[in-house]
């Protein structure tokens, strides 16, 4: 992970936000996507990296465009 390790933090914490901003908890977020609870932990605290797919299927998910995942904006 190293040389991205901020970028991951990033974007874990921008799923952090929208999901909240949704509602939704990790339970609820991570069935909606078909991950396990524990990994979608693992993603918001940048402890995994989230495939393309995955990052793609968190922002319909979420009702957001997936660039929002990238962008520092709270």
């Amino acid at each position: 992970m190293g040389q991205h390790q901020k970028e991951y933090e990033l974007i874990g914490a921008n799923i952090l936000y929208y999901r909240k901003q949704a509602g939704l908890t990790q339970a609820q977020l991570a069935e909606k996507v078909s991950l396990s609870t524990n990994h979608l932990q693992r993603i918001e605290t940048a402890v995994s990296v989230p495939s393309l797919p995955t990052l793609l299927d968190i922002a319909k998910a979420l009702g957001i465009t997936v660039d929002r995942l990238f962008i520092r904006n709270h």
